[in-house]
């Protein structure tokens, strides 16, 4: 642990400039578990510098040369993988078993989706004017990502960076920095060249904001809330950098009465409360057509109450705490929102669930009886909190899930298939998932509206880590 008062720069473990320490809680026990150091503008400072030196000579590697090096890094990362997984029950509370899965899998998961996206990667194409286009690595990138998914994130930013020739500095959540001190072990052992990777930890008011406005990074990619990623493209225009954005989201889930209503609207719920509800492109709007409601309602009730919290360490599907009290308070405050809004509670709501007065546990709550205007259905909520709303037919559930500014991702059961594509096709999300389809390793993922720009994933997660010349020759 006598890392994470360090940062890595240049290839590795130094004394950040700055003074500044933060305690790390285990959200389940809320005891101390590690102090991290905190950076400051000098720190970053030092860590542009390191990757702007790389880059000269990185950028020019082959692809071959990068193809090992993953390979490399897919390698040690199988070996470190249980330490990934221990890392991310510790400091934010996941259960083990999701820990290990999907948390953890992510690692090797996303590699491979890169791999295969780099082999695929043409970065000299003659057009059909006879003039040539290439594709070279953009520069220097900062990379911010959350607590919420620490290695799926890492992953999606710093892999496509390595992957393209481009040098790097990591931002990782100050909440969860032991798994991206692992993840830094494991690139150092698989040789990652000194500067194209650094990291530093920080808080965003200091060493986000210095990465945002810093003159020589070309590149910014943050996941997080949709306030952060405004602030973050504010204070990258100054700069005219690139910035790509994965934020925010209040997913509409629409529920016809032609589906198979026990087993989708029970796995309904159980995705909406997934991670304890702390997922950015989470099911937190139930859209149910009325002909259905009263039954709808009875299999939700009967799901959420299913629903066990408990000790991340412990195996199972169970949910464990939110990820510190700052969002336990945020969580209970809307549900108070909710209650004093006049919607009907179903089931959970206020207060720890019994036995669990120790960590920042919250009972798996639904709101029934819901309009779509609402603060509980408008404003994300990241806690396992659903609120159902009903709609007459398919013209106005479309119409509401529609009506957010969030616009990450949309859940759809029906029996029909032609109703799922046609109404698929007119629901303004980034991804749509139909009868319980999931994400596969490869697929480019991000959102529409304040739910940010980008893609990130596969080949589409290359493309923001290019840039695009033209060669024309004379004769």
């Amino acid at each position: 642990m006598e890392n994470l008062q360090k940062f890595y720069i240049n290839g590795k473990w130094v004394t950040p400039q700055s003074k500044k320490t933060m305690p790390v809680i285990n959200p389940a026990t809320e005891e101390q578990i590690a102090i991290l150091g905190l950076g400051d503008s000098e720190d970053v400072n030092i860590a542009v510098n390191a990757a702007k030196a790389a880059f000269d000579k990185f950028s020019q590697s082959s692809k071959t040369d990068r193809l090992k090096l993953l390979q490399r890094i897919k390698e040690i990362t199988k070996n470190r993988f249980e330490d990934l997984a221990q890392a991310m029950s510790k400091e934010m509370g996941a259960p083990i078993t999701m820990a290990r899965d999907p948390q953890a899998d992510s690692a090797i998961g996303h590699l491979d989706g890169f791999i295969g996206a780099l082999e695929k990667l043409e970065d000299h194409l003659t057009l059909n004017n006879g003039d040539i286009m290439c594709k070279e690595p953009i520069g220097v990138c900062a990379l911010i990502t959350p607590w919420n998914w620490p290695i799926n994130q890492i992953t999606l930013k710093v892999l496509p960076a390595i992957a393209t020739g481009c040098t790097c500095i990591l931002k990782p959540s100050e909440h969860t920095p032991i798994s991206a001190m692992i993840y830094t072990e494991i690139l150092h052992e698989a040789g990652v060249p000194p500067g194209v990777f650094n990291l530093i930890n920080g808080t965003g008011e200091d060493v986000g904001v210095a990465l945002s406005r810093h003159a020589d990074i070309q590149m910014i990619s943050f996941t997080g809330s949709t306030r952060g990623g405004i602030s973050v493209t504010q204070e990258a225009a100054k700069t005219v950098k690139r910035v790509t954005l994965e934020l925010g989201g209040k997913s509409p889930n629409l529920i016809f009465a032609d589906c198979d209503l026990e087993e989708r609207v029970t796995a309904s719920v159980n995705e909406c409360m997934f991670n304890t509800g702390q997922s950015c492109d989470a099911p937190t709007r139930l859209l149910v057509e009325k002909k259905c409601y009263d039954e709808v309602l009875k299999i939700a009730k009967i799901a959420a109450e299913n629903i066990s919290v408990g000790d991340p360490k412990k195996e199972g599907d169970h949910l464990g705490p939110l990820f510190d009290k700052i969002q336990f308070d945020r969580v209970q405050a809307m549900i108070k929102v909710g209650i004093d809004e006049g919607v009907r509670l179903l089931v959970g709501g206020l207060g720890k669930p019994d036995g669990f007065e120790t960590g920042w546990y919250v009972k798996p709550t639904i709101f029934a009886d819901a309009t779509n205007d609402k603060r509980i259905a408008q404003e994300e909520i990241f806690g396992p909190v659903l609120v159902i709303i009903p709609f007459e037919d398919e013209a106005e559930g479309i119409k509401i899930a529609n009506d957010t500014p969030y616009g990450l991702a949309a859940y759809l059961q029906t029996g029909d298939k032609d109703r799922a594509d046609r109404v698929a096709r007119q629901l303004r999300a980034g991804a749509v998932h139909i009868n319980g389809g999931g994400f596969n390793y490869g697929t480019p993922f991000g959102g529409y509206k304040q739910s940010g720009n980008g893609r990130e994933g596969g080949e589409m997660g290359l493309d923001d880590y290019l840039e695009t010349k033209t060669l024309h020759f004379g004769d």
